[in-house]
């Protein structure tokens, strides 16, 4: 080992001489599929989790973990739409270089345009700087060595060791070059086939993110007339941050949608991974009932086919009488989107499908990485072999569940795991005595992920750590009623509230 570059410290008060000449680095950044800090915002008093030194030292761990890998130290690096998004990057850039990597800049971009990257310039890997749809003040990196799966616990464990420990390799030879009008390439591969039959009036949403400069064109492309909406780039989220699994985006789509009449809104997050869906009628359809039609569109194309879904999930993979017509298969999984992406590959799996809207398509709908581009035409081709169905039409289609929100109570990074450990321990003691939950019997626990605990009636509800941000994460659903639902809810919140270290939900029933 070489190394001429300071060891990272975990803490460091902005504005003194020590945040200007040491990398401040805090080791809760580094999750379980990606990499989020706290960067800094003006009108916040949270202090800062990383200084640009300290992404430099990022960037220096990535080359050394690349070289540790035995994978060819030659990597794609894009940004999104953030104030200081390219700063970061530069930061990167630099670290990575003084590693010795060869760094193909493909500028402002979606983190599936940063993927695709690695497929048409032929590079092994890649660092994406976005903090997707987190507050401004966010930053986060994902990365990956081997295409089209990104990096999971046990590399984000090994790259966090290599980056504080300081045991960084530097090495000459480092080299850079900008590929000009890379967004344009991304764009002849997704409209380099034949248009949309149907004629289709389509909301994109891409609440002022970076998906704003390129879905939209790309929809249009394809023989879509586009609504746009918040398609302007604008750092400061002027209306709400651009997620799809936010009930105010959705709402804001649904409006949309009726006021003009769509067909369907589409509404993208901040780096455009992801897609979230409101029908012709203004109803907002949860992502994972998304994955239910899409999966009994490619079903019906493909027999037998395998699925994978997160924990998160609907029930009705399993239980849906039409995709058990058609043979097809579905394994719950962690949620995260390294997780289901290397799940899809490991299975060789059609399709892999989150709650949160990460949907991960195989050959030969896509790569096998979450690209909400290819997720938006993949909801557009399942309404096209439909010409006589809307998309409520197709919604109601499915048997009727009553589900949650994603809900996110409060929750420190450093201890959320052990709550989450506690919370297991507590609802396998339930199952053991044959204590029931809300009334019902406990069936099965699934702990593959936190705990999805299943009651008789087929209702169930999930609790388990956020991979992103100091937040638990709870969903309930039921095949009964809404007031099932809700009573699911109230007994998972009820373990939950016998711990003083969770706080407040994000959102609520």
């Amino acid at each position: 080992m070489s190394s001429s570059f300071p060891k990272p410290v975990s803490q460091q008060k902005p504005n003194t001489l020590g945040f200007e000449q040491l990398p401040l680095v805090k080791p809760t950044g580094f999750r379980e599929y990606d990499a989020r800090w706290w960067f800094g915002h003006p009108a916040s008093p949270k202090e800062p989790e990383l200084n640009l030194m300290g992404v430099q030292a990022l960037g220096i761990g990535i080359g050394t973990y690349l070289d540790r890998l035995g994978v060819k130290k030659e990597i794609v690096v894009g940004h999104d739409f953030r104030g200081y998004s390219s700063s970061i990057k530069y930061a990167l850039i630099s670290g990575l270089m003084a590693a010795g990597c060869r760094v193909h800049d493909i500028g402002l971009a979606l983190s599936p345009m940063a993927y695709f990257a690695q497929f048409e310039l032929d590079v092994p890997a890649v660092a994406m700087v976005t903090a997707s749809h987190n507050d401004n003040g966010w930053t986060g990196v994902k990365m990956g060595a081997q295409r089209p799966v990104t990096f999971g616990p046990v590399e984000m464990g090994q790259l966090r060791d290599i980056v504080i420990g300081g045991e960084f390799k530097l090495a000459p030879g480092g080299s850079y070059v900008f590929v000009e009008n890379f967004a344009d390439r991304y764009q002849r591969d997704l409209t380099t086939r034949p248009k949309f039959k149907r004629p289709m009036k389509v909301v994109a949403a891409c609440g002022n993110g970076t998906a704003g400069a390129f879905a939209p064109q790309i929809l249009q492309a394809l023989g879509c007339e586009v609504v746009p909406l918040d398609i302007e780039l604008d750092y400061t989220f002027p209306r709400y941050n651009p997620n799809p699994e936010d009930m105010e985006m959705l709402h804001a789509m649904a409006h949309a949608v009726k006021e003009h009449g769509a067909d369907v809104g589409l509404g993208f997050d901040g780096d455009g991974d992801r897609c979230g869906v409101v029908d012709n009628e203004g109803e907002e359809i949860f992502a994972d009932k998304i994955g239910v039609m899409l999966a009994r569109d490619l079903a019906g194309l493909h027999p037998n086919a395998q699925f994978v879904v997160d924990v998160k999930s609907t029930g009705l993979f399993n239980t849906d009488p039409e995709l058990i017509r058609l043979g097809a298969k579905t394994d719950y999984w962690k949620t995260g989107h390294s997780y289901i992406k290397r799940r899809v590959a490991d299975l060789n799996a059609l399709a892999g499908f989150e709650k949160s809207g990460h949907f991960f398509f195989n050959a030969p709908v896509g790569r096998g990485y979450d690209d909400g581009v290819v997720t938006a035409i993949a909801v557009l081709d399942m309404l096209d072999r439909n010409p006589d169905k809307s998309m409520a039409d197709l919604y109601r289609a499915i048997p009727k569940t009553w589900g949650s929100p994603t809900m996110a109570p409060h929750c420190d990074d450093e201890v959320k795991y052990g709550i989450v450990e506690q919370a297991v321990k507590i609802f396998e003691a339930k199952k053991a005595a044959g204590e029931k939950l809300s009334g019902k019997a406990i069936t099965d626990l699934i702990t593959v992920n936190g705990v999805r605990v299943v009651t008789e009636d087929g209702s169930w509800g999930l609790i388990r750590a956020s991979s992103n941000k100091p937040e638990l994460v709870v969903v309930v659903e039921s095949p009964v009623s809404e007031a099932r639902m809700r009573e699911m809810f109230a007994a998972m919140d009820g373990v939950l509230r016998t711990f003083k270290e969770v706080g407040a939900y994000n959102q609520t029933l």
